[in-house]
């Protein structure tokens, strides 16, 4: 389901669950600091939880940006009451052009992930949701996760209480048994899988926190969705509503709130500024450039893949003009390649230099919306600074600075206080 028809909790989750509920890759920006938020990977979530691309009657909205830079007011995690899938809640803000002058900009890419350190993560077999077997733990993972078994009993055995999401205590039976012997999750587990309605392919994780707490949390395998709830809104108007949210929140500079779904969409559509600024400003990429990205693999692990660049050009030109949303066209090294995205945006991935490059004017040859008088051949970087101002701030009409035909790599300070950027940073 899509996190508009998701019930309202007003509790606090625990972080660390949430986090490890989210996946291994998810890290949500920190209250306070400045973020970029992209309506068309906003619009990717909609699409992706509802099973259906965006139709061409939804109308456009000339005074949103394909980026919009906003003061990010707050954060709030939750878990659906019904299905457990996790998502946050965040109050955006667009920035206007005296915020965006501030000297201040936060050098943080982000907050750290909450990751947990002591827990195991397990897809679930046809036997581990059996109404008769138990659950199968790995060996390692009991012994890592797990209180430790008094061998002196025979069999040696324990009860387990473990916290989900929503508080609520879950009690199993650990017991070391069998031929070979291995470690079972008996009594009391049938009962958890019946009402977490949970499937072959599903996955299941424990973690052993610092309190000395076990908690437990849930996440669904990827299932086509056929029949929307009649309480949820259609695919088309979810599209609509949240383009014309946005959009009215950019006009005005008001706050509005926006749902993430870390599970159902292929990337996070709101990322700090700084790493925003760091991989459009400060990374040099072309067709060619080996590149490496992280994946997040079964068991919750993570796995870097090897790449080419192979084009750089906008996802969407009609719709989406000028955007950094998935610019960046690539090939995959490996014969998993299927199952990756055929593009990704500049900040998901790590570009391998293994020669010298020389610096080109600007990183992504995308046409841009270059403001009056700032066509200079040699001017890119001024350009490019007051092009992201103009991108938040769509009606700011751009000034003319001078010293705009300079060379950008040899007065690298031009104009930094535009975007509140420290001079140095360049």
């Amino acid at each position: 389901p899509h996190p508009i028809s998701f019930a309202e909790e007003h509790k606090c989750l625990n972080s660390e669950l949430w986090h490890a509920c989210a996946g291994p890759l998810v890290s949500l920006p920190a209250v306070g600091s400045r973020v970029v938020y992209f309506p068309q990977g906003h619009s990717e979530q909609v699409a992706a939880s509802t099973n259906k691309e965006i139709e061409s009657q939804i109308p456009n909205y000339p005074n949103l940006p394909p980026q919009l830079i906003c003061q990010l007011h707050n954060v709030t995690m939750h878990a659906d009451a019904e299905t457990d899938e996790v998502y946050a809640q965040m109050t955006l803000q667009p920035l206007n052009p005296q915020e965006l002058k501030d000297p201040y900009l936060p050098a943080e890419l982000g907050t750290a992930n909450k990751q947990p350190t002591n827990y195991f993560c397990k897809t679930l077999t046809a036997s581990d949701t059996s109404t008769h077997g138990g659950f199968s733990v790995p060996r390692r993972a009991a012994e890592k996760v797990f209180p430790p078994l008094d061998f002196t009993m025979q069999p040696p055995a324990q009860e387990l209480f473990a916290k989900d999401l929503h508080g609520n205590e879950w009690k199993f039976r650990h017991i070391f048994r069998g031929q070979p012997k291995r470690h079972l999750l008996t009594t009391g587990w049938s009962v958890f899988v019946s009402a977490k309605r949970l499937v072959a392919g599903d996955s299941v994780l424990f973690i052993w926190n610092d309190n000395n707490q076990l908690l437990l949390g849930i996440r669904r395998a990827t299932r086509p969705q056929t029949v929307m709830p009649s309480s949820v809104l259609s695919s088309d108007s979810m599209h609509i509503g949240l383009l014309a949210a946005a959009a009215h929140a950019a006009s005005t500079n008001s706050r509005f709130t926006i749902f993430y779904n870390p599970r159902a969409s292929p990337c996070e559509f709101v990322i700090p500024l700084a790493k925003y600024v760091k991989a459009v400003y400060h990374t040099r990429i072309s067709v060619g450039m080996r590149f490496r990205m992280l994946f997040e693999t079964e068991e919750s692990s993570v796995r870097r893949y090897m790449g080419t660049i192979t084009g750089i050009s906008d996802l969407d030109a009609v719709r989406w003009p000028n955007s950094h949303w998935r610019s960046v066209k690539v090939g995959w090294d490996e014969s998993t390649a299927g199952e990756r995205q055929p593009r990704v945006s500049l900040w998901e991935i790590e570009p391998l230099t293994t020669f010298p490059m020389y610096p080109t004017p600007f990183p992504l040859r995308l046409k841009r919306p270059w403001p009056t008088g700032l066509r200079g051949k040699d001017d890119d970087l001024t350009s490019s600074l007051m092009w992201l101002r103009d991108s938040a701030n769509p009606g700011f009409q751009s000034l003319n600075f001078g010293g705009a035909g300079m060379n950008p790599w040899m007065q690298p300070r031009l104009d930094a206080s535009l975007l509140g950027l420290q001079p140095d940073i360049y």
